[in-house]
């Protein structure tokens, strides 16, 4: 268990999945935790359910993003935790077949809007000079799934965004690092095929896919204060998937 009295956290796609869980287990330690998500019934619900605060938020517009940062300092003075959960996965389709508009939507909410939090965010962090940030990427990003060129590019950018800001942010206590999870079983694999997600298991030599509290525990320890060294690092969870 790590002890999170005193501190703060967002967490972006809190309402369900990773998300949800991480800020579950952040709250149990002793965090006090804003979620923002866009479905605003289920983020009303869930806060309700994890008695933290929540915000409704569409993660592609940068002056919402901008706007629902200066919400959550307002609300809870300082932001020392951001964990970037918000994602897609996208249609299955090789890239001769991938539909130009879901790509662009992909991109616009896994790189894009990941690129706002962790922008306005961290200039708080850097004022305050300490902060956490976890983004989640996938071993997606690292060895590419056929017929999910948009993710997997997707998450390679995430990956490349953490090692830049990981370095910019070395020269205080912050720290930026992402994790490569394989898959999940949440939400996410209501947007691809059967077939699809058949692939992704046999790929993983553990046999099955992650749990949603197994991430939640790695996370809690990068975004611990004991994590006070490591920086725009990437973190395998992926049951022996990952070959780097």
């Amino acid at each position: 268990m790590t002890n999170f009295n005193g501190q703060t956290a967002v967490i972006t796609g809190g309402a369900q999945g990773i998300g949800f869980s991480t800020a579950e287990r952040l709250i149990n330690d002793g965090c006090e935790v804003m979620i923002w998500d866009m479905d605003e019934k289920l983020g009303n619900e869930s806060a309700e359910r994890l008695n933290c605060h929540f915000l409704k938020v569409n993660l592609t517009n940068e002056n919402i993003v901008e706007k629902t940062t200066q919400e959550s300092l307002k609300k809870m003075g300082k932001i020392d935790i951001l964990v970037c959960s918000a994602g897609i996965a996208g249609p299955t389709h090789p890239v001769w077949d991938y539909p130009t508009e879901d790509w662009l939507n992909v991109f616009n909410v896994n790189v894009n809007g990941l690129f706002y939090c962790n922008k306005h965010v961290v200039r708080n962090m850097r004022e305050t000079g300490y902060g956490r940030i976890v983004n989640i990427a996938s071993i997606a990003g690292k060895e590419g799934n056929p017929n999910a060129p948009a993710y997997s590019a997707s998450k390679a950018a995430v990956i490349g965004l953490t090692k830049s800001l990981g370095k910019e942010t070395a020269d205080q206590d912050i720290a930026v690092n992402c994790i490569t999870p394989a898959t999940a079983q949440t939400r996410i694999l209501e947007q691809v095929s059967e077939e699809f997600i058949e692939y992704m298991r046999s790929k993983i030599p553990r046999g099955r896919f992650v749990k949603v509290e197994e991430i939640a525990s790695l996370i809690a320890f990068l975004v611990g204060k004991e994590n006070s060294f490591t920086t725009a690092g990437v973190f395998d969870i992926s049951g022996g998937r990952a070959t780097y």
